[in-house]
């Protein structure tokens, strides 16, 4: 059998983890026609099919599978490997992949990426924006960015911002014609702004915690979102009520356009943390953006 091509074997990788050739084209930076005509010379040359096509869906074979299973790790010490080389240089240099919600991206990783990209001007940083819980092995990024009770215990977590807390917020408009809810129950008798969780596909309950008591309260109302931003602007629109992240809402009540409730059932709990891999190896550029990001502010709650 002719000598298989270290580059046919990473556009198979490529194109399997993508789930398209699409997506695979534009992260190898070849065109379509090209990794479509790499594959096919890969499957000649072994002989056998690694990939099932249909115009809707593309899937790896048996076969497929199983190089896949047997060949993705190696490929990814033999990248670590090499970053870990090409950050010996004098001047760090790399790329980071993180993943973080909306919120977080906005809350704790822009403000330090102003001024560590001007620092450092030979690494680069992907921030992929998902609320969903990506996995971070199997989607290839280097780490995630989530409240410190949502990390998994077999990883390494970095406190990258202060305690948070939830607020359950309303328009001087939307109180207007309501009274003010004095207890947890009294929500279900309000127009309630519902999240959708990406993740599951259902509504997010609202955690509330008062002392020993934990409630999960689950609201009804007129309208489901699945993103903070327009959250926001319909409350502030007076369209009901919400449970969103004190940092979000702070500055509209200081301003008068909302009013907190319930505030002693909305404790504050651990806040942002970078996590990634306990075996993953810390490259150099890695490692300045974890101290970039460190929390240094203070005594806080939860793991650090």
């Amino acid at each position: 059998m002719a000598r298989t091509n270290f580059d046919d074997l990473q556009a198979f990788l490529a194109v399997v983890r993508e789930g398209s050739f699409t997506g695979a084209a534009a992260k190898l930076g070849v065109s379509q026609s090209a990794l479509s005509h790499t594959l096919r010379r890969l499957e000649a040359k072994l002989g056998i099919r690694l990939l099932s096509r249909t115009t809707r869906s593309l899937a790896p074979t048996e076969a497929g599978e199983r190089l896949l299973e047997r060949l993705g790790p190696h490929f990814a010490q033999i990248e670590a490997e090499l970053e870990g080389l090409a950050a010996l240089r004098a001047t760090p240099a790399g790329t980071v992949r993180i993943t973080a919600s909306e919120h977080a991206a906005h809350e704790v990783l822009w403000p330090a990426l102003t001024k560590f990209l001007g620092r450092y001007p030979q690494i680069k940083v992907e921030v992929s924006v998902d609320q969903s819980f990506t996995d971070i092995v199997a989607e290839r990024f280097d780490a995630g960015v989530r409240f410190g009770d949502q990390v998994a215990k077999d990883m390494i977590a970095v406190r990258i911002g202060p305690d948070a807390r939830m607020l359950v917020v309303g328009a001087p408009a939307y109180f207007a014609a309501r009274p003010l809810p004095r207890r947890p129950q009294d929500l279900t008798a309000h127009n309630c702004i519902n999240l959708r969780l990406p993740t599951r596909g259902g509504l997010y309950a609202w955690e509330l915690e008062k002392g020993n008591r934990k409630l999960n309260v689950r609201v009804d109302g007129q309208l489901v979102l699945d993103n903070l931003a327009l959250m926001l602007n319909a409350v502030l629109a007076g369209l009901g009520l919400a449970f969103l992240p004190e940092g979000l809402v702070r500055p509209h009540i200081a301003r008068g356009r909302l009013r907190a409730v319930l505030e002693e059932w909305c404790p504050p709990f651990a806040g942002y943390h970078l996590y990634y891999p306990s075996r993953r190896q810390i490259s150099p550029a890695f490692g300045l953006l974890v101290d970039a990001l460190r929390y240094t502010g203070g005594a806080v709650r939860g793991r650090a």
